[in-house]
């Protein structure tokens, strides 16, 4: 792991950002039900990615509808023309908690962009800035992409805010000999969330359990997303090794959130009330 211990200052900063930085089956035996010892449970939520289209169409509704499923927090990806003040009172209104927002590179780069995007998050509530896709094609640029990511969370961690980044497939994929997911990681401070996408990781040909393992405390908030099964398959149905994701998270990946995405062939609240009556299931929301 990188030590981090100087910041960056904002001559250095906007340097970084003209190079172009900014832009098998589950086996439910295997999961003990409830809660481990000791251990807080940790919280459920929804990326609303998952039901983009219903929010489009009623924005209020579709969070309501997450709420009565039983969901304590939504992750945004996007707002549908809402202000921020209207988001908040939305998730008053439903019980509900920002767990993340889905927020694009060009949103917290250059400073004036972080400023506003501070403030929007601290009104409707959400700790979690993830920034959801990047691309490099050198081990050099993944390195400069961690230090903006440094000096953003030093900026972010006094105010009780962080920054982190979410894997796609292609973070898998080797440049230059090493998988870009795990340089930005070890080249990122501890205060950098590293949010895994169970499913995104499988697609790019690596193990979720394997990459969880070598970033311990860095997985705060996790995507759990089936991989392997049919087209309209739940977690439980499809290939990945849940039990070994679980207990990762609830022992040495210092996770707070599993934040349920899916795509899949079916309706997708159907999916997403699935998904949640499994997770019910195994103890987990």
């Amino acid at each position: 792991m990188m030590k981090h211990s100087k910041k960056f200052g904002r001559r250095e900063f906007l340097q970084l950002s003209a190079l172009g930085i900014a832009g098998a089956s589950l086996g439910l035996a295997g999961c003990a039900t409830g809660k481990m010892s000791g251990q807080k449970k940790i919280g459920v939520g929804l990326q609303l990615y998952s039901v983009r289209n219903e929010c489009k169409a009623d924005f209020p509704g579709t969070l309501a509808q997450v709420a009565k499923i039983g969901y304590r927090g939504v992750e945004f990806a996007g707002y549908w023309g809402r202000s921020a003040k209207e988001v908040r009172k939305m998730l008053d209104d439903n019980g509900l908690v920002a767990c993340g927002s889905h927020t694009p590179s060009e949103m917290v780069l250059p400073p004036d962009k972080l400023k506003a995007t501070i403030e929007f998050n601290q009104i409707i509530g959400n700790k979690f800035i993830i920034v959801p896709d990047m691309s490099g094609a050198t081990r050099q640029v993944w390195i400069e992409k961690a230090k903006v990511f440094n000096y953003i969370a030093d900026e972010l961690t006094p105010l009780g805010l962080s920054i982190g980044y979410h894997s796609h497939f292609h973070d898998f994929h080797e440049v230059e000999g090493v998988r870009p997911w795990e340089v930005f990681g070890e080249n990122t401070s501890p205060g950098v969330i590293l949010q895994l996408d169970t499913s995104n990781c499988c697609d790019g040909g690596a193990d979720p359990v394997t990459e969880l393992k070598k970033f311990p405390g860095r997985t705060r908030s996790i995507h759990i997303k089936p991989n392997g099964g049919a087209p309209d398959s739940v977690i439980g149905e499809d290939k990945i090794d849940w039990p070994a994701v679980f207990a990762i998270c609830e022992t040495t990946g210092g996770t707070q959130w599993y934040v349920v995405e899916h795509e899949s062939s079916q309706a997708p609240m159907v999916a997403v009330e699935r998904t949640f009556a499994v997770l019910k299931k195994l103890g987990k929301a």
